[in-house]
């Protein structure tokens, strides 16, 4: 039995998320069909974590496995291509060892939001537009704050089925260019919703409505209805994965 990673994106807009689910198209799906087509064998995938409906993802991982004859991988990528919609996008298939696991074995994630003050008729799906001016400097101390900690139960979506609700959050930061805000975060690993509940609470303050204290007292409170409503899902973007880097199969 041979694994191979396949390396993608996507624009969520038109799917329930990652995840196959009963009441909707899902990425997930999607590629499991395609790879069973071209391959004609019935193929599972295994991803590096879920987004929700909505979200995209500039660098998606999942991880199949396969013990039938041989195949061409970038052969592969042309035919996935040409079947697949136009809003997903197969970048890189390659063989991994055989106990490297596309979630488990990811050493870091790392999503961007994107925030914008200007009405944009051909971007306005992908950024989130804000009618106020945010005070990047206070947001900016505050995700120092965030680093801080590592229970970011105050951040959860409510009723998730998790057995911890600790992240090491490595980097956050917001970044400033002519009309936009955008805001880069990266950890071991996320819970489900905390990065739109995060930037909704960071935009609260960046619009005065909440402080350093305030802010702190919503993360150690573990109590999710303290913080702010989570930001769309349409601006958010899965941006990279890390692996180590001695995941590949050595070519014999």
């Amino acid at each position: 039995m041979k694994r191979f990673f396949i390396v993608f994106a996507y624009n969520g807009k038109n799917y329930v998320g990652w995840q196959v689910q009963p009441n909707g198209i899902s990425v997930q799906q999607k590629m499991q069909e395609a790879l069973s087509t071209l391959l004609r064998k019935p193929i599972a995938i295994v991803g590096a974590g879920r987004t929700d409906a909505g979200v995209h993802a500039k660098k998606m991982v999942a991880h199949f496995d396969w013990e039938g004859d041989f195949f061409d991988g970038e052969d592969l990528i042309v035919k996935l291509n040409g079947f697949l919609p136009k809003d997903i996008a197969v970048k890189d298939i390659y063989q991994v060892k055989p106990d490297i696991h596309a979630r488990f074995s990811a050493i870091s994630r790392t999503y961007k939001y994107y925030v914008t003050t200007q009405k944009d008729p051909f971007l306005y799906e992908l950024k989130h537009r804000v009618f106020f001016v945010p005070d990047i400097s206070l947001m900016n101390k505050l995700c120092e704050i965030l680093k801080e900690y590592e229970d970011f139960t105050s951040f959860r979506k409510l009723h998730s089925n998790v057995k911890t609700n600790n992240c090491r959050i490595k980097e956050a930061f917001w970044e400033k260019t002519a009309n936009d805000y955008v805001f880069t975060i990266t950890a071991n690993r996320f819970l489900r919703n905390m990065v739109r509940a995060i930037v909704g609470t960071l935009l609260e303050a960046g619009r005065g409505r909440l402080g350093e204290e305030d802010f702190r007292h919503i993360i150690e409170a573990k109590n999710r209805s303290l913080a702010g409503t989570s930001a769309p899902a349409n601006a958010l973007f899965l941006d990279d994965i890390v692996y180590p880097p001695d995941i590949r199969m050595e070519e014999k």
